[in-house]
């Protein structure tokens, strides 16, 4: 018999924890299927609810179905057995050392929040919560960590976060504390990758996605029970943390191999170590060549004059596209001249930037992803 998608509305702050009981039930297959929401968010709940059908009956052995960040149409929701999630947990322990208590500073309605919980549930223990619906503050982390029970202890985070908690010494000398921080959700450059092991924080890089039961992936490196593979210059991902597919759309191209997953990454596999390169659709066509936004990304964040920056392409008769650098300024505030020759002495010339855009703060969207859309949009409406 068919069970139903029910929806799980996910609260901010430490009212997260009563969700422990419920998903420790959809764990061992009790209960309906859940479609977890954003409870303070009746718009977003509202599109979540009419694009996976919320309601109505769903395929048997699925706990949860995660829905995708979804910035551009419809949403996609990853249909999750709870055999993948407690496989991607498992192998989680397993890598980072052994199960442990965990620290919440991710929404839970996304699968890197979610899987926090989750692994808090295979632990047997309660993670400590901060509070983000105003916000990340870095410095809740001091109090945060310091609440945190003895034995092994991790957290998660995206790369934005880390950024702001390395500017906050008590924030970094908390997380240095930790036995792991995992650091997903978006590409991280290999100066900030610096910045923290210089301060003694234990990063772990993960990669995967909603379709994968999150993480599967750890510093380039397959989570036992996972497969990697690359086709066409493309990352496939297979194994024991993979979704059933997606909801409501069984025919969709990604989930066309039977046991693999086709993402839109490019990637290269090199004696078992996975290097993603950026995703495919994000790639800049310029005066013929392809430019990947995350190589140019790396380049730029490695120059002292950039705290945090997006690489984007928009529209130019000459050259197609050209390459737009958009920077969150350190000190001393860079020039475009200096970040393009910067840029062309390690990533070529035509990965150097032809445009510079200087702001505050970078457009985020889902769990910590900047908002590449946001960032074109604008760009095109200074040409008008």
């Amino acid at each position: 018999m068919s069970r139903t998608l029910h929806t799980l509305p996910v609260p901010a702050g430490v009212a997260v924890l009563g969700l422990l009981p419920v998903l420790a039930d959809a764990l061992a297959g009790i209960g309906p299927a859940w479609l977890p929401v954003p409870a303070d968010d009746e718009r977003e709940t509202a599109r979540l609810v009419d694009a996976l059908a919320a309601g109505a009956p769903i395929q048997d052995g699925v706990a949860l179905v995660m829905a995708t960040s979804g910035s551009t149409g419809t949403p996609k929701g990853a249909m999750l057995p709870a055999g993948a999630l407690l496989a991607s947990a498992d192998a989680t322990h397993d890598r980072l050392g052994g199960a442990g208590s965990w620290l919440l500073a991710l929404a839970a309605h996304h699968v890197a929040g979610m899987q926090v919980l989750l692994r808090s549930v295979l632990a047997g223990t309660e993670p400590t919560v901060v509070t983000i619906d105003g916000g990340f503050d870095a410095a809740a982390l001091v109090p945060a960590v310091a609440a945190m029970p003895s034995g092994r202890r991790y957290t998660s985070l995206v790369p934005t976060q880390l950024i702001r908690a390395l500017q906050h010494p008590g924030a970094t000398a908390a997380l240095a504390e930790l036995d792991a921080v995992m650091l997903g959700g978006a590409a991280t450059s290999p100066a900030l990758l610096d910045k923290a092991e210089q301060a003694g924080i234990r990063v772990v890089r993960t990669y995967g996605m909603s379709e994968t039961s999150g993480g599967c992936v750890y510093d380039g490196v397959p989570l036992n029970g996972v497969d990697v593979r690359i086709s066409d210059g493309r990352v496939l991902l297979g194994g024991s943390p993979l979704a059933l597919g997606y909801r409501n759309q069984p025919g969709h191209p990604a989930f066309s191999e039977p046991g693999w997953f086709r993402t839109d990454d490019a990637g290269t596999l090199a004696d078992g170590v996975l290097s993603v390169l950026g995703r495919l659709d994000d790639a800049i066509t310029t005066g013929g060549l392809t430019v990947l936004p995350q190589v140019v990304e790396a380049a730029l964040a490695t120059h002292p004059g950039v705290r945090e920056c997006a690489v984007i392409g928009v529209p130019d008769e000459q050259w197609g596209q050209r390459v737009v650098a958009v920077v969150v300024p350190g000190t001393p505030v860079p020039t475009l001249a200096e970040l393009r020759q910067y840029v062309a002495a390690t990533a070529g010339n035509a990965a150097a930037p032809k445009e510079l855009h200087l702001v505050s703060e970078l457009p985020l969207r889902g769990p910590g992803k900047v908002d590449r859309r946001a960032l074109a949009v604008a760009a095109r409406n200074r040409l008008h």
